[in-house]
């Protein structure tokens, strides 16, 4: 006889794959917010973080492109 009938694992089962379904929505919708907002932001007014970085070939460092 089996510790766990599987009707109890496959209820689990599905709660689980509900559970990161809605995580995995939540994260979906956070990115395209974020994108969205980069997107309708002039580009003077952009954040240093967001800037583009243009790699040095003397040195092989990265530096911000102005």
């Amino acid at each position: 006889m089996p510790l766990i009938p599987p009707l109890v694992l496959w209820t689990i089962g599905a709660l689980g794959a509900a559970a990161l379904v809605k995580l995995l929505a939540r994260e979906h919708r956070r990115i395209n917010a974020e994108l969205e907002r980069a997107r309708t932001t002039p580009v003077g007014q952009r954040d240093r973080a967001t800037r583009t970085l243009r790699r040095d070939p003397g040195t092989g460092v990265y530096h911000p492109q102005d």
